[in-house]
């Protein structure tokens, strides 16, 4: 589940946290955001941005063996 989960300080900062999106399009979910917010001061990357999609194909072949 994706989630976005914003704090605001009384001073006016407001902190993100991004969960459930993989790989670096967490940084083009938010990019909107963070822009009318105001200027960013600090990003940390999480695990999840550094995991990799993976990709899993398979395939089958069959023989017809005429001997059975």
């Amino acid at each position: 589940m994706e989630t976005l989960e914003f704090i605001i300080y009384p001073d006016g900062r407001v902190q993100e946290k991004v969960t459930g999106i993989t790989g670096s399009s967490c940084a083009e979910v938010t990019a909107a955001i963070e822009a009318k917010l105001g200027r960013v001061l600090n990003q940390e990357t999480t695990s999840e941005y550094f995991a990799q999609v993976l990709q899993q194909s398979a395939s089958v072949s069959t023989q017809n063996y005429s001997e059975w």
